[in-house]
């Protein structure tokens, strides 16, 4: 944890990978303005609190201003991407869509570091803080698995369908079925799972280029998020180690 305003703007002009930033509600100077604009331009979330709240996270005189430092750094995608098709691997990424609980997120990270994805992308608001929690669900496995924050999914997905992967996008609002033989999982592929609360944003559900339901035949037809990427994630591992034999 970071606090006063000082200390957080020269670690935003250090470029440290900082998870959220709250700010005094009604605060107006320049060191805010500045603070704000560079959170902005580096993807970082800034929430405008009562003191009350600021109170809550510290003891410490914090000037109005309080952040959390992130226990990794975040990766860019277009970077990864470009590695991954000069080191001639065939990309599997996963997007998760609003992905707020800290251990449904660090569970999702520790079956793909399994099952061979090579990145997970979040949006800059709306996820899962990167937190300690986190690290210790995902069994360490966010360690290892690059993690790219991205301002906007929407020109996320077209940058990654520009690029040659298809995004397969699992919603109860799918015709077909995980497991389907005339779905092809070998090539490059990034899996977009939506939020806990209402699944995939109606905008992102649209842009993708394969919807797929997770199969059921239970009363209560309804599954962690956590869980239907593990089974969208292994049928991806699955298919492809039956390539390669």
């Amino acid at each position: 944890m970071l606090f006063g305003l000082r200390p957080i703007q020269e670690a935003l002009n250090a470029g440290r990978t900082l998870e959220k930033i709250f700010l005094l509600r009604g605060t107006k100077n320049s060191l805010v303005t500045d603070i704000s604009a560079a959170a902005r331009a580096a993807g970082i979330q800034v929430q405008l609190v009562p003191v009350e709240k600021l109170d809550n996270l510290t003891r410490k005189n914090h000037q109005g201003a309080v952040a959390f430092v992130s226990p990794i750094d975040y990766a860019p995608l277009d970077t990864i991407v470009t590695g991954l098709f000069e080191e001639g691997k065939v990309p599997f990424l996963l997007l998760l869509d609003r992905i707020t609980d800290v251990r449904n997120f660090g569970a999702i990270a520790r079956t793909a570091e399994c099952l061979g994805v090579q990145a997970i992308v979040v949006p800059s608001r709306g996820a899962a803080q990167i937190n300690g929690d986190a690290l210790k669900t995902s069994a360490g496995a966010l360690n290892i698995l690059p993690v790219c924050r991205e301002n906007n999914l929407h020109e996320t997905i077209r940058f990654l369908q520009q690029s040659g992967i298809t995004v397969v996008a699992c919603t109860e609002k799918a015709d077909e079925a995980v497991g389907a033989t005339e779905i092809d999982f070998t090539g490059p592929v990034a899996i977009l799972m939506g939020s806990e609360e209402d699944g995939i944003s109606p905008d992102l559900l649209n842009l993708a280029d394969v919807k797929l339901k997770v199969p059921m035949s239970g009363q209560i037809q309804s599954l962690n998020v956590g869980v239907a990427a593990g089974i969208m994630m292994f049928e991806v591992a699955r298919q492809r180690v039956n390539q390669a034999e």
